[in-house]
C-alpha cells in the first residue's frame, strides 16, 4: 500500500472520531438541558403551590370569629406570618428561580446543579412553614365542627351511663351521693363548652373537652365497676370470712393449730383494705379496687386448701406415728439382740472391725430416730405445730428408718452367711472324705499289679487339706473366707485323685482284658506273641497305658479293626 493511502486513511480514521466525539457531546448536553429543565419546572411549580388559597380561605374564615382580645392577637399573628411568607420568603425563591434560568442559559452546569439543591431546601423550608400555619388555622376554623362531634358522641354515651344507673339504683346505693354530684358537673361541663362556643373562645372549648370526656370516661368505669365492688366487698368476701371464722373454728376444737395461717390478722388487714376501697369509691377513685378485692377473695379461696392440706396432713401424721412406732420397736429388738450377741460372733468367727461396727452404727441410729419421735410426738401433744410440718417431720424420720431397715437385713444375711458357710463347709467336709473313701476303695477293689507313685503323692495332698479344713474348722475365732478357700482346695484335690485312680483303674482294666483277648493269637503269629509280652512287661511295672497299646497293635496285625473296637470300648467305659 501507498503512503498516499496510509495518509487518507489516517485522515478519514481522524474525521470519523471527530464527528463521533461531537455527536457524543451534543447527546450529553441535551441530555442535561433536558433533565435541568424539567427540574426547573418542577421548583417553579412547587413555589407557586406555597401560597395556596387553602390559607387565604381560612383566614378568611377566621375572620368573623374574632370577638375577643386572645382571637384578635391570634388572626394577626396570622396575618403576619402568611405576609411574611408572601412578600419576603416567596420573592426570594423567585430571585433564586431567575438566578438558575440564566445558569441554564449559559449551560452552566456546574453551578446550576448547586444552585438548584440550594433552592430546594429553601421552598421545602418555606413550604412547610405554611403548611403548619394552615394546620394552625384550621385548629381553629374546623374546631367548632369536629368539638360539636365529639360532645355528640360524649352526650350519647352519657345518656347511656345515666340511663344504666337510673334503671339499676339499688347497684349504686353507696355511691348514690357522689354519681349525682358528678352528673351535675358534666352538666355544668356541657353548658359551660355552650357558652365558649357561643364566645368562639376556642382556646377553651378544647380544655372543656378533654374535661368531659375525663369525666364521662371516669363514670363509665365507676358504672362498669361499682356491683362488682359492692358485691365483693359487701356479700361475697364477708360471707366467705364468716365461713372461714366458722370452719377454723371447728378445726382449732378438733385439735388443730391453725396460728401458721395468721387468720386474725389477715382478716383484720382484709377488712381495713376493704374499707379503704369503699372510701375511695366514694370519691369516684376506683383505681385497682377490682384487682385488691379479687386478690382478697383468691386468698380466702386458698385458705380452703389450706384447710384441705391440714386434713389430709393429720391422716398422714397419724398413719405415720403408729407404723414408725411399732417399726422401730421391731427393729430395736432385733438390732439390740444382735448387739448383745455381737462379742460372741466375733468370737465365733473373724469379723473386721468395720464389719462389726454396722451393729453399733445402727443401734445409734435406731436410738436417734426414737429420740425424734418423741420429739414430734410431743410437738403434737403440746399442740404447738401443725399437722402439715408433723407429717413432713414424720415422713423425714419414716425416710431415716427405711434406710437403717436396709441396712439391718443387710447386716442379718451378712451374719446369717457366716453360720451358713460354717455348717455347709462341714457338710463338704462329710462329702470330700466320702470321695475320697471312694478313690481308696477303688484301688482296693482291683489289685492293681502296681500303684503308681502319683497316686500316693496326690493322695497325700487330699488328706493335708483335709486336715486343714478340719483345724481351720477348730479355730476360734473362724475366717469363714480361709475356710471357704480351704474347701475349695480340698474339694479340688480330692476330684482329682478320684478322677485319676479311675481313670488308671479304667486303662488297666482294658488292658488285661485286651492280652487276654490277644492270648488266642500267640501260636499262631510271632509279632503277636512279641506284641503281647511288652503289653504284659509293661503292664506289671504299672505302665497301663503303654500295656494297652501294645496289646490293641498286636492284635490288630491278625484282626484289624480290633483296634478301633478297643478304643471305642475303652471310651464307653
Amino acid at each position: 500500500m501507498s503512503t498516499t493511502s496510509f495518509i487518507l486513511i489516517a485522515v478519514l480514521y481522524y474525521v470519523v472520531t471527530i464527528v463521533l466525539l461531537v455527536g457524543v457531546l451534543n447527546l450529553i448536553s441535551h441530555y442535561d438541558k433536558k433533565k435541568y429543565s424539567k427540574e426547573i419546572t418542577e421548583l417553579e411549580r412547587d413555589k407557586n403551590l406555597i401560597i395556596s388559597a387553602s390559607i387565604l380561605s381560612e383566614l378568611n374564615k377566621v375572620e368573623p370569629l374574632v370577638n375577643n382580645e386572645v382571637m384578635s392577637d391570634t388572626y394577626n399573628r396570622w396575618q403576619e406570618k402568611f405576609k411574611k411568607i408572601k412578600d419576603e420568603e416567596v420573592p426570594k425563591i423567585t430571585d433564586s428561580l431567575i438566578e438558575i434560568e440564566e445558569l441554564f442559559h449559559n449551560k452552566d452546569y456546574k453551578n446550576l446543579k448547586e444552585k438548584i439543591a440550594q433552592t430546594e431546601l429553601e421552598i421545602y423550608y418555606v413550604k412547610t412553614k405554611a403548611n403548619f400555619l394552615l394546620d394552625e388555622i384550621k385548629e381553629i376554623t374546623l374546631s367548632e365542627e369536629k368539638n360539636r362531634e365529639t360532645i355528640t358522641k360524649l352526650k350519647i354515651s352519657y345518656r347511656e351511663i345515666v340511663a344504666k344507673y337510673n334503671n339499676n339504683k339499688d347497684d349504686y346505693n353507696e355511691v348514690e351521693g357522689p354519681l349525682e354530684l358528678q352528673f351535675e358537673n358534666v352538666d355544668k361541663l356541657f353548658s359551660t363548652f355552650e357558652l365558649a362556643m357561643d364566645k368562639n373562645a376556642y382556646t377553651e372549648v378544647g380544655k372543656i373537652v378533654r374535661a368531659i370526656d375525663d369525666t364521662i370516661g371516669n363514670l363509665k368505669i365507676v358504672i362498669e365497676e361499682t356491683p362488682s365492688i359492692v358485691l365483693l366487698g359487701k356479700t361475697l368476701i364477708p360471707k366467705k370470712i364468716e365461713d372461714i371464722k366458722k370452719k377454723s373454728q371447728k378445726m382449732i376444737n378438733d385439735g388443730y393449730n391453725l396460728d401458721f395461717l395468721n387468720l386474725d390478722y389477715n382478716i383484720e388487714e382484709s377488712n381495713k383494705k376493704i374499707v379503704d376501697v369503699f372510701q375511695r369509691l366514694n370519691v369516684l377513685n376506683l383505681e385497682d379496687s377490682i384487682f385488691e378485692l379479687k386478690t382478697i377473695l383468691d386468698y380466702f379461696d386458698s385458705i380452703y386448701n389450706d384447710f384441705d392440706k391440714e386434713k389430709k396432713a393429720k391422716k398422714v401424721y397419724e398413719d405415720y406415728s403408729r407404723t414408725i412406732l411399732v417399726k422401730i420397736t421391731k427393729l430395736q429388738k432385733v438390732n439390740n439382740n444382735l448387739y448383745k450377741k455381737i462379742d460372741d460372733i466375733k468370737y465365733s468367727y473373724d469379723l473386721s472391725d468395720e464389719e462389726a461396727s454396722v451393729i453399733d452404727v445402727i443401734h445409734h441410729e435406731l436410738k436417734d430416730l426414737r429420740v425424734d419421735y418423741d420429739k414430734v410426738i410431743d410437738l403434737y401433744r403440746s399442740k404447738k405445730s401443725y399437722y402439715t410440718k408433723l407429717a413432713k417431720d414424720m415422713e423425714v424420720i419414716n425416710v431415716k428408718l427405711t434406710k437403717t431397715e436396709e441396712k439391718l437385713e443387710v447386716a442379718l444375711r451378712a451374719l446369717g452367711s457366716l453360720k451358713e458357710d460354717e455348717l455347709r463347709a462341714r457338710e463338704q467336709l462329710d462329702d470330700i472324705k466320702s470321695v475320697l473313701k471312694k478313690a481308696k476303695n477303688k484301688v482296693r477293689e482291683y489289685k492293681l499289679p502296681v500303684i503308681p507313685k502319683e497316686y500316693y503323692i496326690e493322695l497325700s495332698e487330699a488328706s493335708m487339706a483335709i486336715g486343714e479344713i478340719v483345724k481351720e474348722l477348730e479355730k476360734t475365732p473362724i475366717s469363714i473366707k480361709v475356710l471357704n478357700t480351704r474347701v475349695d482346695t480340698a474339694r479340688d484335690l480330692v476330684l482329682k485323685v478320684y478322677t485319676n485312680i479311675n481313670e488308671i483303674v479304667k486303662t488297666a482294666k482294658m488292658a488285661e482284658l485286651a492280652i487276654i483277648y490277644g492270648n488266642r493269637y500267640r501260636i499262631l503269629n510271632r509279632d503277636v506273641d512279641l506284641g503281647l509280652e511288652k503289653a504284659e512287661n509293661s503292664f506289671y511295672k504299672g505302665n497301663f497305658k503303654l500295656s494297652l497299646e501294645n496289646a490293641i497293635s498286636s492284635i490288630n496285625i491278625v484282626e484289624p479293626g480290633i483296634h478301633k473296637r478297643l478304643i471305642e470300648e475303652y471310651k464307653s467305659n
